[in-house]
C-alpha cells in the first residue's frame, strides 16, 4: 500500500489557501506552505543561520526572528536576490516536506497527502508527487484579490505577479486544474470532483 503523494501550486492571490482548506477538510493531510516556509527559518535553525549569512543581520527582527516584511522588500525588488534566497531555503522546505509526508505514509498508507507549495513547479520540487494540482483564476481577479489581502496598490500587486511564472505556463504541468475565479461554491465544487477523481487514482493504485 502506498501513500499518493499530490502536489498543490499556483500564483500568488490565485485561492490556492482556500483549495487546501477543502481538501483538508474532505481528509487529506495537508502540509501547509507558509507553515513549513515559517518552520525552515525558525529561530535557532540552520536555514535562517543561512539567509543571514547571505542577506546581513538587517533581515533579523530584536527578538532574532526573521523580518519577513523587510526580506520580502529586498527580494520583489531584485530576481537575483529571489533566486539566492529560494536556492538557500528549497533545499530546506522538501527535507521537511518529505519528511512530513514519510511520517503520514507511516500511519496511513492508503491515504492522499497534499503538499502545498506556490514554487513548486519552479524549483522542480513537482516532479516527487503523482500528481499535480494547479489553482488559478482570472488575472484581473487574481490582481483584485491581492490588493485587498495585501493592502497593496495596483501596481504593486502588478509586481508581485510579474515576479511570478505566468499563470498560462503553470496551468501546463498540471494534471488537475481548479479555477476560482467565479468565487467559492464554485471553487469548492470543483475541488470536490478534483478529490473524488483522486480517490478514484488511489483505490486503482492499490488494488493493482
Amino acid at each position: 500500500m502506498t501513500m499518493l503523494r499530490i502536489g498543490l501550486t499556483g500564483s500568488i492571490g490565485v485561492g490556492k489557501s482556500f483549495v487546501a482548506r477543502v481538501l483538508a477538510e474532505l481528509g487529506c493531510h495537508v502540509l501547509d506552505a507558509d507553515q513549513v516556509a515559517r518552520a525552515v527559518v525558525a529561530p535557532g535553525s540552520a536555514g535562517l543561520s543561512a539567509v543571514v549569512v547571505a542577506f546581513g543581520e538587517g533581515v533579523l527582527q530584536k527578538d532574532g526572528t526573521l523580518d519577513r516584511q523587510q526580506l520580502s522588500s529586498l527580494i520583489f525588488a531584485d530576481q537575483s536576490k529571489r533566486q539566492l534566497i529560494n536556492s538557500i531555503l528549497h533545499p530546506y522546505i522538501i527535507a521537511l516536506q518529505d519528511e512530513q509526508l514519510r511520517e503520514w505514509e507511516a500511519l496511513d498508507s492508503e491515504g492522499i497527502a497534499v503538499v502545498d507549495a506556490a514554487l513548486m513547479i519552479e524549483s522542480g520540487g513537482f516532479k516527487r508527487f503523482d500528481k499535480l494540482i494547479v489553482v488559478h483564476c482570472r488575472p484581473e481577479v487574481q490582481i483584485g484579490r491581492l490588493m485587498a489581502r495585501n493592502n497593496l496598490t495596483r501596481e504593486e500587486a502588478q509586481k508581485r505577479i510579474d515576479a511570478q511564472m505566468p499563470q498560462e505556463a503553470k496551468q501546463k504541468f498540471a494534471d488537475y486544474l481548479i479555477d476560482t475565479s467565479e468565487g467559492f461554491d464554485s471553487a469548492r465544487s470543483r475541488t470536490v470532483e478534483v478529490y473524488e477523481e483522486l480517490r478514484r487514482v488511489n483505490t486503482h493504485e492499490n488494488t493493482i
